[in-house]
């Protein structure tokens, strides 16, 4: 596996191994990170990742100074995941000084997450648009875990007309169904007990709304189920797939999101809904 931590580096590799696919990450690797570097190489193309935790969608509020870091472990798992290159830029690189430029984002940014984390998703876009323009890759890999963030950078590559292929690939769960996320390394025992119930809740509101039970009443029942099990929703709601607008009856195609904070951890979930 090749490491290059400048562009220099970063150019003469991708000179070398042509037609890729890519799986931007900021580090602490789970497995579900390495169904995305399985995903990218089941495609016959040579794979890159890249670890680089991004300053710019972490809130005044967000962890971005205790958010873990493991580069050595991180880069064994990729070397065994059969990842070709890993790209590591230090800050400087990715904002150079003098730097004056940024992706604006709205549509599916608007609502969820974007309220609740103004920026959030500016930062996810302009560092996700520095990346493609720094690995020129064919198709790039997401996690559904993350919905909203698939959907948000999958409108900025259609409006902007880049050649890359936005490929989503299924939320990978721990067996008793909580989403994996490098932040469940800050649940303690008790908590991480208590996380998957939010997986259960969003199971069982789907199942009704699909059997024809009332949007909202499903919702406010769902929400108190996740309150029950010691979390505070921030919200669970059934929206448009792809716009993230929200919606008082099923429509299609559907998914049904929520947030809910779990001690000091903000647990994101999604599922299906239609």
């Amino acid at each position: 596996m090749i490491i290059a931590r400048t562009l220099p580096e970063l150019n003469a590799a991708r000179e070398a191994l042509g037609p890729l696919g890519f799986v931007p990450t900021m580090g602490a690797l789970h497995q579900g990170h390495l169904a995305l570097v399985a995903a990218a190489g089941a495609a016959d193309k040579a794979v890159a990742a890249s670890i680089f935790v991004n300053p710019t969608q972490f809130g005044p509020k967000d962890d971005f100074a205790r958010y873990p870091r493991d580069e050595a472990g991180d880069l064994a798992k990729l070397e065994s995941a059969g990842c070709a290159l890993a790209w590591l830029p230090g800050v400087d690189i990715m904002y150079p000084p003098h730097g004056a430029s940024s992706i604006h984002v709205a549509g599916p940014a608007l609502h969820w997450e974007g309220a609740a984390r103004p920026g959030h998703f500016a930062g996810v876009a302009t560092v996700v648009a520095k990346l493609f323009g720094q690995i020129r890759p064919e198709a790039a890999y997401f996690g559904e875990k993350d919905w909203q963030q698939v959907q948000v950078v999958s409108r900025m590559v259609a409006d902007l007309h880049l050649p890359v292929c936005i490929v989503p690939v299924p939320t990978v769960r721990e067996p008793d169904g909580l989403a994996m996320s490098s932040r469940n390394a800050y649940l303690t025992a008790p908590e991480r007990k208590a996380a998957p119930a939010l997986h259960t809740a969003l199971q069982h509101a789907v199942r009704d709304i699909i059997a024809g039970k009332e949007v909202a009443a499903t919702l406010h029942h769902a929400r108190q189920e996740v309150a029950l099990a010691g979390m505070v929703p921030d919200y669970i709601a059934l929206v448009h797939a792809e716009t993230l607008e929200p919606a008082a009856a099923l429509v299609r195609p559907a998914r049904l999101i929520a947030a809910a904070k779990l001690g000091h951890v903000r647990l994101l979930d999604n599922v299906p809904a239609g």
